[in-house]
Formats: structure tokens, sequence, C-alpha cells
């Protein structure tokens, strides 16, 4: 995601404790487990706090990628009642993770109490062909969330993390333009071009779920006032309301929101947010009109609209 949110993961603690009856034993939870480490390392190697399990996830942010998903699951791990999985599991899209079976997949999933709600996102879900699917198979009546933004802006961001991998990597890059435009047209077969297509991925999920499983979370919004976004996902998950706006800060120095939690302030990871190419103002038109006809399918399918270009 290309937020300008933050700029470092979190890495230690909640705003708010357990519930009062399990306040303690929540303390523990969450320095041995270590919800906040965003480590690659296997929960199995982690001590079972008293009183929880490993759980399926009963909410699942599904994508998109480049679109906000890191800061939304950062975000909602404010709440007391939602733990969250530290790395992106890639169960129901990739095959050689789907075979391992549902165990497996559980015990990736951080230790929770009854009264907490798991959820685990992985961007690549959304664009899946496999995993509306298989998340059906797992729980029909599942929630998922779904974090969009301006389809253009997403292609470039998509095309920044790449750019800034390649680079450190040691890899040749290309201007964006080269990717973007091929023969002196649009090259609508280029991956992240074909990620912004929102219609044709919902319409997979759409016939596995009904519109009111699936939360849309506008990130274009959220990068400015995250407070009324998280309130909505708040109600869609049936949470009490716990996220508060002292939970958020601007950083002037970085220019966006970053995290407050139990008297500790924390951004999202450096590779967030970073500056995006200037792009040329006939190939911006070239992708605002290819994405026009799409938007609107999009829009008539949920029944709702975005200020997209």
């Amino acid at each position: 995601m290309a937020f300008l949110l933050v700029s470092s993961y979190l890495l230690l603690t909640h705003a708010h404790g357990a519930p009062s009856e399990n306040g303690a034993l929540m303390e523990t939870l969450k320095a041995q487990v270590m919800l906040f480490s965003n480590k690659s390392e296997h929960y199995s190697a982690q001590v079972r706090p008293p009183g929880t399990n490993r759980r399926i996830p009963q909410t699942v942010i599904i994508g998109v990628r480049k679109g906000g998903t890191r800061a939304l699951l950062e975000m909602l791990d404010v709440h007391p009642n939602i733990v969250v999985a530290a790395t992106e599991v890639h169960f129901f899209d990739w095959d050689e993770n789907y075979v391992k079976g549902i165990d497996w997949y559980r015990s990736l999933m951080p230790f929770s109490y009854e009264n907490q709600i798991t959820i685990e996102k992985t961007p690549g879900y959304f664009t899946s062909p496999q995993a509306p699917e298989r998340i059906h198979d797992m729980n029909s009546s599942i929630k998922l969330l779904l974090i969009l933004r301006d389809p253009t802006e997403r292609v470039i961001s998509d095309y920044t993390q790449v750019y800034y991998n390649r680079l450190e990597s040691h890899k040749p890059v290309q201007l964006f333009e080269d990717i973007v435009i091929k023969n002196g047209a649009l090259n609508t077969k280029y991956k992240a071009i074909q990620r912004s297509l929102y219609d044709i991925h919902m319409e997979k999920w759409l016939k596995h779920f009904n519109l009111d499983q699936i939360h849309i979370v506008d990130g274009n919004t959220l990068i400015k006032d995250p407070l009324p976004e998280l309130q909505k996902v708040e109600r869609f998950l049936n949470l009490p309301s716990r996220i508060m706006s002292s939970n958020f800060y601007f950083n002037q120095t970085k220019g966006f929101y970053c995290i407050r939690s139990d008297g500790r302030e924390r951004c999202l990871h450096e590779s967030k947010g970073r500056p995006h190419p200037v792009v040329n103002s006939t190939v911006l038109e070239q992708l605002y009109s290819y994405f026009r006809e799409h938007n609107a399918k999009f829009y008539k399918m949920i029944n709702h609209s975005f200020d997209w270009h």
C-alpha cells in the first residue's frame, strides 16, 4: 500500500488492554505472542496464555494490494477485541499453502480469547481466482474487509513498490510510462492495471458471498481522516466502539497519520509511503479513461460510488 500514513511497523502493545477480568492475561498475551512483531516466525513456538486458543479468522482483509491493507490492519489492532495475524499467510491464493490444510492455517493465527475477533490479511486474495470459493468453503458466513483506492493511484503505487524492490536487489528498472504504454497504446496486460479492475474481481466474490458480508473501506478517506472509516468497520463487525481519535496523530514531519497506543507512538515501516514518480499527464488521462467504465460497473455492483478519477 502506498498510503502516506506512517513509517514503521507497530511492534509493541495495544492502546487498550483485554477486558478487565483478563487484563493481566492479555499483558502476557502481548508479550508472548508478539502480536505486532510482523516476523515470519511460526506461532507454534510461542507460549499459549491461559484461557486462549488459536482460532480460524472470523474476518479476513482480502485486499487490495497497495490499497492500504497494512495500515487498516494495524489501526484495527488498537481495538481490544481484535487480534491480528502477524504475517500475510497466502493460504487461500497459494496452492502450495492451501494443500497444507486448515490446521496449518490455524497454527499461524495468534492466541485469542473467546470475545476477540481474529483477523488475517492477504492482499492477494482479492485478485485470486481460487480465494473466494476456498474462503467460502471454510466459512460461508465470514465477514470480509476490502480496502480500495483510486485505481490509477493504486497502479502507480504498485509500480513504485516494484521499482524500489528492484533497485534494492540491484535489478534493472523501467520508467512507469515505458511499462504502461506499449506501441503507443495502454498496456492493459500489465499486472498492476489488471489488479485495478475492481469490477472484474468483485464479480467473482459476489458469486460466493452476499454483498452485506463485504465491507469496503475507502482507502483515500482513510489516509485523510482514519477514525470515521474505522468506526464503520467496528459497526460492521458488531464490536463496541473503542477506537478513538486520540489513537491517531498527524505527523507533521512525515506528512501523514501515525498511531498512538498505550502511551507509545508507532508508524508503519519506512517502505510505506514512498514518493511516487511524476507521471506524464497524457498517460494519466489514458489510465483515467480506461478505468472510468470499469469504475462505473463497480459502483453499480456495490450500490455505492467513490470520488475517483
